[in-house]
């Protein structure tokens, strides 16, 4: 799906309003997030910037539905979703959300085509649109020619974009990504970036990551900066 046709949304795609998240009661009670407030518009790389414990993966978390804020809102396209039943989360993400994580989470025994055309039968995808949709997601990310090699055959700059494809596969609104560039090499890494920022502009994809790295803002359109929990500068 290119960017043209991707579906329209108006600003803004997501949003988070007074969002606070408190773990444990009493005096063992930890304030991940306190009152966070941000706004995410469609078709922009977005980075959380922070050291680690600043409250980054709690709050894309809390975005991507995976965890409920204990106050605040967050909107997505305009619905409140902290508050939906958990099987609507469950359907929000199988749907609209796609998810990266730091260890990639491939299965070892499948090959990359077989992990993205796996993830999209999970997703809820018909068996007769799954060989399509997984084709195109690994030529986005320039695997069209490993697509057949398992993940111990590829290098770790590969098994991310295997990662990365398997995100893109069900043709999400949005992506979330913790931390997708840790494990790798400053070129590996860049690389990474790069096919991020080719999903939004050629695709349409949303696009949230989070990084420790402070040279991610010459990469990204915009960057929210956390410290224990709070959002202390925009740029």
């Amino acid at each position: 799906m290119s960017a043209a046709e991707q579906p329209q949304y108006a600003e803004p795609l997501l949003r988070a309003e007074g969002v606070t998240r408190v773990y444990g009661r009493g005096a063992e009670a930890v304030h991940a997030l306190k009152g966070v407030h941000l706004t995410i518009p469609p078709r922009k790389l977005v980075a959380l910037r922070g050291r680690s414990g600043s409250g980054k993966t709690t709050l894309i978390n809390i975005l991507g539905a995976l965890d409920r804020p204990t106050e605040g809102a967050v909107y997505f396209k305009g619905m409140e979703i902290g508050g939906l039943p958990e099987k609507s989360r469950n359907e929000l993400r199988r749907k609209e959300i796609g998810l990266i994580f730091q260890s990639f989470g491939l299965v070892s025994l499948m090959s990359a085509y077989e992990n993205v055309e796996f993830g999209l039968r999970v997703a809820g995808v018909p068996a007769s649109r799954c060989p399509a949709y997984a084709h195109a997601a690994l030529e986005a990310v320039g695997l069209k020619g490993r697509m057949h090699h398992r993940p111990f055959e590829m290098s770790g700059g590969e098994q991310q974009r295997v990662a990365i494809a398997r995100a893109i596969a069900h043709k999400p609104s949005i992506i979330l990504a913790d931390e997708p560039t840790a494990e790798l090499d400053s070129k590996t890494g860049l690389h990474v970036m790069k096919v991020f920022r080719d999903l939004v502009q050629q695709e349409g994809i949303t696009i949230i990551l989070t990084s420790h790295d402070p040279a991610i803002k010459e990469i990204v359109d915009h960057v929210y900066t956390l410290e224990d929990g709070e959002i202390v500068k925009e740029d």
